[in-house]
């Protein structure tokens, strides 16, 4: 397929994930329309881009937990003619800690940010790619997605529905040239962990995480092959396959076991 001006949304791309993403895409040929809370980063990538691979790069600053934003972000672009052919869900964060004594903010942001904004987007922008009968729409979901988490309840909760919700409209719109992929990274190292505090979980500290740009190159690969679930790294994949079969009260103690912080 020749991907000359197309172009593709990637939200949270100011590092991680999301900003490995924006490489590869990139280098396919995709305009990029990278959409971030901090301005300063996303200039930065922008800036790498344009001037190693030729391409355009739009940066626009917007927090898509507020209200409204998401609304305000696909009334700017409709008004300014760009037409989204990839749709990137990338943007989500987790907090460590029991949900009892959670900050409200926290909370309720996750649910907002990990599932309200990122079905919102897919609501705007599927309907014209249907239209056009081509487009792909990747939500970044996680290996969390596959069982309870205690100690990050909320974070695991939303991934789940991230999970559910593209598995299934990767059915609705089979046949339409669509694609929705729900790519599923495990523990990666990116900024991802100290935000959440769980630097020092057994997770990260004894079992290991992924180096991201491989992560990345995965789900990429998982994308354009029309993948509906895309697990990265074999280990990542036997985990959330054992889970299906192991009775849930072991599951749900594995897990917090996991999230558990050691020396």
């Amino acid at each position: 397929m020749d991907h000359k001006a197309r172009t593709a949304l990637i939200t949270g791309a100011s590092g991680g994930i999301g900003y490995e993403l924006s490489k590869l895409f990139a280098k396919d040929h995709y305009n990029l329309l990278l959409v971030a809370r901090r301005e300063d980063r996303p200039n930065q990538v922008a800036g790498e881009l344009r001037a190693e691979l030729n391409v355009t790069v739009n940066t626009i600053t917007l927090d898509l937990s507020a209200d409204q934003a998401v609304t305000t972000l696909f009334e700017r672009l409709k008004g300014e003619g760009m037409a989204v052919d990839v749709l990137v869900n990338n943007a989500g964060f987790g907090v460590f800690g029991e949900f009892a004594e959670m900050q409200e903010e926290e909370v309720l942001g996750q649910v907002q940010l990990n599932v309200m904004a990122l079905t919102h987007l897919t609501r705007l922008f599927l309907p014209a790619m249907i239209s056009q009968r081509q487009g792909k729409i990747m939500n970044v979901a996680s290996t969390a997605a596959f069982q309870p988490g205690p100690l990050m309840a909320v974070y695991y909760a939303t991934k789940a529905y991230v999970l559910s919700f593209s598995e299934a409209l990767a059915n609705e719109v089979a046949g339409t040239g669509v694609v929705v992929s729900c790519f599923c990274p495990g523990a990666t190292d990116t900024g991802f962990q100290k935000r959440a505090g769980i630097e020092n979980s057994r997770l990260f500290k004894k079992i290991g995480a992924m180096d991201v740009e491989t992560v990345a190159a995965d789900g990429y690969r998982g994308l354009v092959a029309g993948k509906t679930l895309v697990i990265s790294g074999t280990r990542n994949w036997l985990v959330a396959e054992s889970v299906r079969l192991a009775p849930r009260m072991w599951v749900t103690a594995v897990s917090r076991w996991v999230a558990e912080k050691v020396e």
